[in-house]
């Protein structure tokens, strides 16, 4: 099973769980950057209230304008935006019992600042969540697979690329998603479908790090196991 997903700096809740549930993870940093997106930012919510959130942007400059790649936008002043990403995360966090462990894990995200690419620490920020949860699965760049250009051609060859039967499908994705290309390649197209209740009432708005905030590393895996073991049983992560 395949999922292809932009990188997203700490992503939400809904995305990570769509991501553990999937074997491989190709990353399509090669489409054009778009502003006051998640490739550059996250909603951060209060521990004890998911209602009260605050926005976590990193700034980014496009060296080609609007057709910037993602992976070619810079980071404005990566060592500002640094400490502005590591005091506010701090802030909402540090006094959740796992803070030590998520302070450890955020490390390598910090160091991603060194390299002036918002994609670098995007990724980054995913993938040391998938580590911290103990995800097994692997990770492919877009840009490296061959793969035509029309949107959903371009999901069934790098799903295809990927060596992946199924495509892992969000339910943003499911409303453009032409299945033809898929059913050409014979790759079937899988909705994932998160719950809505429990843990997963703000995870289509806030970053997963406030669910690993109350739940701990241990926890949240538990419950996206159960996801990624019954995608369409709604009570099994709930």
């Amino acid at each position: 099973m395949c999922a292809v997903h932009q990188p997203n700096l700490f992503p939400r809740l809904t995305t990570l769980a769509k991501l553990f549930a999937a074997d491989t993870w190709i990353v399509l940093d090669d489409v054009q950057f778009t502003r006051r997106d998640y490739q550059h930012r996250t909603r951060l919510a209060a521990l004890e209230d998911p209602d009260q959130t605050r926005w976590l942007s990193i700034p980014t400059h496009l060296p080609q304008g609007r057709q910037t790649a993602v992976l070619d936008a810079l980071i404005a002043d990566p060592a500002s935006a640094r400490r502005r990403a590591e005091a506010m995360i701090r802030q909402e966090y540090r006094t959740s019992p796992h803070w030590p462990s998520m302070q450890t894990a955020l490390e390598p995200v910090w160091a991603a600042f060194d390299t002036g690419r918002t994609a670098a620490v995007a990724e980054t920020s995913t993938h040391i969540l998938l580590d911290l949860l103990g995800w097994p699965g692997l990770i492919l760049t877009a840009g490296g697979l061959s793969a035509r250009t029309e949107r959903s051609e371009r999901l069934a060859d790098l799903t295809a690329a990927a060596g992946a039967g199924t495509y892992l499908c969000g339910t943003g994705g499911m409303t453009y998603l032409d299945p033809a290309p898929f059913t050409a390649r014979g790759i079937a197209v899988a909705p994932f479908l998160p719950p809505a209740a429990g843990i997963w009432a703000s995870a289509r708005r806030v970053t997963a790090l406030w669910a690993l905030a109350h739940l701990g590393p241990a926890g949240l895996a538990a419950r996206l196991r159960a996801l990624a073991g019954a995608p369409d049983s709604l009570e099994a992560a709930a």
